[in-house]
């Protein structure tokens, strides 16, 4: 049965810019890359844990935004092991927030980041008595 998240998917305008702040920015390694027949970039991927990927996929047009209430994925989520010292991180790169650090309902620490095109995302940090601990 299930075992674990294996990848998000995330539409990406301009795939430079997604590299330099996932990659430059955020630290995550690329891991491989998958082309089409034409040798054009599909996918990218990018390494989040053991068999954890964060999926580029470049050619995204930003004038075909899905509003912020419709159906479908809301933003993914990074467990960090320090969301404060990650934000102070973050912020030396160039990376605010733009919501947070602070602890949700569930008793885990979080921020709010959005990437270049505006993809939002969060990082968490599970605290004693985080709801997600059990």
């Amino acid at each position: 049965m299930i075992q674990s998240l294996a990848h998000v998917a995330v539409r990406v305008s301009d795939l430079s810019a997604a590299l330099n702040f996932y990659c430059g920015k955020l630290g995550l390694e690329e891991a491989f890359r998958l082309t089409r027949p034409d040798g054009t970039v599909w996918i990218v991927y990018l390494k989040c844990g053991n068999t954890t990927f964060i999926e580029l996929f470049p050619g995204a047009n930003r004038e075909s935004r899905a509003p912020g209430d419709a159906v479908g994925t809301n933003h993914f989520c990074l467990q960090v092991d320090n969301v404060q010292e990650t934000v102070e991180a973050l912020k030396a790169r160039g990376v605010d927030p733009i919501s947070g650090p602070s602890v949700g309902q569930d008793k885990a620490a979080q921020a709010w980041y959005q990437d270049p095109d505006g993809n939002r995302f969060e990082i968490q940090q599970y605290l004693s008595g985080a709801m997600q601990l059990g």
